[in-house]
């Protein structure tokens, strides 16, 4: 108190071994998935945090083609912690073991890497119950990458939905973007022309249906009832109004953040919970 000491943080991150900074990996085929809003709003939190902890942040992006990138950046030196954003198993699984206790994934992990993710499949399952008890019957699904597992739970309670009404499955290939909603809504309605309602796995998908099924001159719910997921700034702002699942990205990107950084996972997935919003859409 006399001196006027103040800890120097990257001397005490360098003797404690704690890392100067919070590494935050994105896998995707290019380096465009650092655009993603998603991955803003991951790194806004994760600056927040670390700020407190008056350590750095940085962004990169790992090829999906190329695991071992993961584990190349896990060498650097100074890192105490590493989030990785959508997740592939044999990325986790080439991680050295030095890192895996700094190591969580927003998405779905491995049994040395946590993981920290929205509970998507309950999310699903009340959009689509939605659609049934509104009286949807002939219900089509726009997925996410198939790359990504975490949307195998989505499709899961998707199915289950509609095998407990005796509908038929009616899925098509997404990639989270608009411009594949506009596509996939004239492909939906090419293949199956009694479809009723359209649920898309993520919002930005669900606004590119609608924009479809307008070209085709299809009332919307009217003639097909059409849902999202995420809960987007723009979902409430549509024509009509996106019926959506909220998703809680800042509070699962700060409890993986300071698992991360705090070495505090207390179990192998942590979910939380996703709420149906339901608007002039479906």
């Amino acid at each position: 108190a006399e001196l006027g000491y103040v800890p120097d943080a990257a001397a005490r991150a360098l003797a404690s071994r704690s890392g100067t900074r919070l590494a935050i990996a994105v896998i995707g085929h290019t380096a465009a998935v650092l655009d993603d809003a998603y991955v803003g709003r991951v790194m806004i939190t994760a600056t927040s945090i670390a700020a407190e902890r008056e350590i750095g942040v940085s962004l990169h992006w790992l090829p999906l083609n190329d695991p071992a990138a993961l584990a190349r950046l896990a060498e650097s030196r100074g890192i105490g912690g590493l989030v990785v954003v959508n997740p592939v198993r044999p990325a986790l699984e080439a991680l050295p073991r030095s890192l895996r206790g700094r190591t969580v994934a927003i998405g779905v992990g491995t049994r040395h890497v946590p993981s920290f993710d929205i509970d998507n499949r309950t999310g699903t399952d009340g959009v689509v119950r939605h659609l049934v008890n509104t009286g949807r019957r002939r219900i089509a699904m726009v997925t996410g990458p198939s790359w990504l597992p975490c949307g195998d739970r989505a499709i899961d309670a998707y199915r289950r939905v509609v095998q407990d009404i005796g509908g038929d499955v009616r899925l098509v290939p997404g990639d989270f973007s608009a411009a594949r909603g506009e596509t996939a809504a004239v492909e939906i309605m090419a293949r199956w022309p009694d479809t009723d309602a359209v649920f898309a796995i993520s919002d930005a998908t669900a606004l590119g249906v609608l924009n479809g099924l307008r070209g085709l001159g299809a009332d919307v719910p009217g003639d097909v009832a059409v849902a999202g997921f995420d809960d987007i700034a723009f979902a409430g702002l549509s024509t009509p109004a996106l019926t959506t699942s909220t998703h809680p990205v800042e509070e699962i990107a700060a409890a993986a953040v300071r698992a991360a950084l705090d070495r505090s996972a207390s179990s192998p997935v942590t979910f939380f919970a996703s709420t149906l919003v339901v608007r002039e859409s479906a």
